[in-house]
């Protein structure tokens, strides 16, 4: 009897590491795969000199696979007015992905809509700084609202 749990032990215990491997293999192979949609797409983040989140978002970005470029400026108002993006749609930061601009801490699944559907719009954005965003520590405490803007006119784009 003493052998036979052993032996029910040793397979359970073979089984999870054999489980735990797939499982890794699976997550790597999907991780190289995202990688490889986004490593060839440029993205510009302009910030603050001084924003510390605004460099968690440029490293969460590197993470996904984006080719990314951190510029610090203390001008974050030229690049807004050349945008169109008014005072009360600003964050921290600007991203620019070819014509498009991405404005503060949007998600993931929003910044991947954007890139994949290639909408006919000016940008997306979320205002402010909202804690849980990509970037911004802490539990998500509401939807996210993301904006899209055309034209100057905007309306919801997504919410998270």
């Amino acid at each position: 009897m003493y052998k036979l749990i052993i032996t029910a032990i040793v397979i359970v215990i073979v089984g999870a590491g054999v489980y735990y491997s797939i499982a890794s293999k699976n997550e790597d192979v999907r991780y190289v795969e995202q990688n490889l949609q986004t490593k060839d797409i440029k993205m510009t983040i302009y910030k603050s000199p001084t924003c510390g989140c605004c460099g968690k978002y440029a490293d969460e970005m590197k993470k996904q696979g984006y080719d990314v470029e951190v510029i610090a400026t203390d001008d974050m108002n030229t690049i807004r007015e050349k945008y169109d993006i008014p005072y009360d749609r600003q964050s921290c930061h600007t991203t620019v992905v070819d014509d498009y601009y991405i404005e503060g801490h949007v998600p993931m699944e929003a910044v991947k809509k954007l890139l994949k559907e290639r909408p006919a719009i000016d940008g997306i954005g979320l205002p402010g700084m909202p804690i849980g965003t990509p970037g911004m520590p802490g539990p998500k405490s509401a939807p996210y609202e993301i904006y899209q803007s055309v034209d100057g006119e905007f309306s919801i784009y997504l919410t998270i």
